[in-house]
Parts: C-alpha cells; structure tokens; sequence
C-alpha cells in the first residue's frame, strides 16, 4: 500500500485529494491546524488514515508533527505540500502580507525540505508542490500570493536539479481557479473548477510523477501567453 503525506488536507483541494487518494488505495498522513476536521475526515476514510493538527509556520515543532506521521504510517512514498493561504489585499496590510509569506513560503519549505530530507535518506520519493498559475506573474490584488506561489515553483526546481539524480521525482502542481473557501468573493475568476475536479488532476499528474501540471490542462494555454504576450496583457486577465 503507498504511503503519502498531504498537508492543508482539512478542506479544499487537500481533502478532496485525500479522498481520491484513500480510495486509490493509499495510507495517508493529514497535518492542517484543524484537529476537529481532520478527525471527521479520517473517520470518513477509514483506520489507513492518520491525521495531525499542526501549523506549518510553527518551525520548531513542524519537523517532529511530519516524523510522527511517517512514524505511523510506517513509512512514505510521497509528500503532497498542499498548505497555503490566499487573501485578497489590494490594500497591501501588512498583517495578510506577513502570514501569507509565513504560510505560503516558509511554511512550503519546511514541508519540502522536511520531506527532500527523508527521501534522501532512503533514495526513493515523490515530492508534490501545489504551487499556482498566479506563479506566472505579479498580482495588484494579492501581490504576496502571487510571489509566494512563484518561490514555490522556482525552489521545485532546485530540489527537482539536486534529487532527480537519487530518483527521487519532483512535481509543481499549478491549479487555476478552484471554487474553494479561499476563493468565494474573489472577483474575475474563469475557467473555474470545483475541488473535486482538480483533486483528480493533481492526482493524475502524481500516477505520471509529471514535472510540471497545469490543472485543468487548459491553463497550459495561459502560460504559453504569460511567456509571448505583452506583460500588460496577461496582468489585466491575472488581475
């Protein structure tokens, strides 16, 4: 039986990924700060699912709450960096500015390097970063999502060049909108999706241990622009 680690997998994409993946046939690890719903999922999915209430911006005691989980699970074969927080703060404050690079940043590298630490240990693994097609460009809107979610793609790629030689893979997930708590007054979405439907696209790309994903695959279209069309063009669109 597979073993995977999803962090933010008390609701949104996380849950519904971990709801695919128990189904699949996978043992799961799920750390969110929500002890009250990630106890009502693990019942749901059944005893092959262990769960921790943990805060991936706490650095001293993240490392132990993700041993604890391999720990149980008696091992890991993936890690799914799925925790993130996105509020809309055109008024730049600097209070949501601080925590989404808390969560988003610092947070994503402790749950990647964690994870880059263990699976070199044992020479095997599959890292997963939810990472974003806001990625591709500055936001006025969300301006420190937008960069977050640019770092996380950018320090994939470096754990990607250092791993790859052990055979450990690495895979940046970039969702487009999903219809999630997060997004629920976010004006000027398209191309929406539910949770449900991008769980399984992050799923597939991690059957096929892609490098890179675009979820749906239509956001492709999107980063092909971002890179030949005119700056101004994609921002109005990303914006």
């Amino acid at each position: 039986m597979p073993k995977a680690i999803i962090t933010g997998a008390s609701a949104g994409l996380g849950r519904e990924l971990a709801r695919i993946m128990a189904r699949e046939g996978w043992a799961l690890g799920l750390l969110a700060r929500n002890q009250a719903a990630l106890e009502a999922l693990a019942g749901e999915l059944g005893p092959s699912v262990k769960v921790r209430a943990a805060d991936v911006t706490d650095a001293d005691a993240l490392p132990s709450h993700l041993d604890a989980l391999a720990a149980e699970l008696r091992g890991l074969d993936c890690m799914v960096v799925n925790a993130g927080v996105a509020p809309h703060n055109r008024k730049l404050a600097w209070e949501q500015e601080r925590v989404t690079v808390a969560t988003n940043v610092l947070g994503f590298v402790g749950c990647a390097s964690w994870a880059a630490r263990f699976f070199y240990q044992q020479k095997r693994g599959h890292i997963v970063g939810i990472s974003s097609v806001a990625a591709l460009s500055g936001s006025a809107a969300v301006p420190a999502y937008n960069a977050s979610k640019a770092f996380a793609s950018r320090y994939l790629d470096g754990l990607r060049a250092n791993l790859g030689r052990f055979g450990i893979g690495v895979t940046d997930v970039r969702p487009g909108y999903v219809r999630t708590h997060m997004t629920e007054d976010q004006p000027g979405m398209f191309w929406v999706v539910d949770a449900e439907t991008a769980a399984r696209g992050i799923f597939r790309a991690i059957r096929r241990r892609a490098k890179v994903a675009y979820v749906p695959r239509r956001w492709v279209l999107i980063a092909l622009m971002a890179r030949l069309a005119p700056g101004r063009l994609y921002q109005k669109l990303s914006d």
